[in-house]
């Protein structure tokens, strides 16, 4: 497995507060990680630099085989250059059907060439594939507004995989799930990690567990400790920050 994106020596400060750290982190294509921490770890302002949303002060974050740096890019660059985002809240068109939803976001070649010989049955084909793939292909014609909330996160994943991304930044997908959802969603980003490499920001240590994968902690901006769930957790360091010994 090559490594797909790196981020080495990364620091930002906030109003005087360190929010990273000389943060180093790597992730392989394809590979499926938790990243979690405490409050204030600086998860999200990590998921932040990645996706150009927040510059660093320091440090280099590179990408793909040719070690691109992403610090010079656009949000869209980036999103365009294969990084895909979910936020905690789903976002999903909800006066539109599932199918709607799928269809709009599925990553279509732009080109007039292209534009004029593509079928489209080759976009539904793709559509459905798709809506198999989360759990949905039996709503395909439900506005996306009268679906549970855990049915709008895959929906929102669904839209995420439309754009093929080659990096899944997913943020607490399991908040406010039913159990039933939780371990559809463990499996639904476990195989979406076959193919591509998927970093799960999470608290909810047994949906971790679930996931059966490398876990990175953050504390205070930095790397605090790496490794499976059970390695990390005997962790005297990680114990001290998660229970305030």
């Amino acid at each position: 497995m090559s490594t797909l994106l790196e981020v080495s020596g990364v620091s930002v400060s906030f109003d005087g507060f360190r929010a990273i750290n000389n943060l180093s982190f790597q992730i392989a294509d394809p590979e499926l990680r938790a990243v979690i921490g405490p409050n204030g770890a600086g998860k999200t302002t990590f998921m932040d630099i990645v996706t150009g949303k927040t510059r660093p002060d320091s440090g280099h974050v590179l990408w793909g085989e040719k070690s691109v740096s992403l610090l010079g890019m656009s949000e869209s660059a980036i999103a365009q250059a294969g990084i895909g985002r979910k936020f905690q809240k789903p976002t999903v068109f909800e006066a539109q059907t599932v199918a709607e939803n799928l269809t709009m976001a599925l990553r279509n070649p732009r080109t007039p060439f292209a534009v004029l010989f593509r079928r489209g049955n080759d976009a539904r084909g793709r559509m459905i594939e798709i809506a198999e793939e989360i759990g949905l292909d039996d709503q395909l014609d439900r506005p996306s507004g009268e679906l549970s909330h855990g049915q709008k996160q895959w929906l929102e994943i669904g839209m995420l995989l439309a754009q093929e991304p080659r990096l899944l930044l997913v943020d607490e997908p399991a908040a406010g799930m039913t159990p039933v959802e939780r371990e559809h969603t463990t499996d639904l980003l476990r195989r979406a990690a076959k193919t591509r490499a998927v970093v799960v920001v999470e608290h909810d240590m047994e949906f971790v567990r679930r996931l059966d994968c490398k876990v990175t902690v953050l504390h205070e901006g930095s790397v605090l400790a790496e490794g499976s769930l059970d390695h990390v957790t005997k962790n005297r360091d990680v114990i001290d920050v998660y229970l305030g010994r």
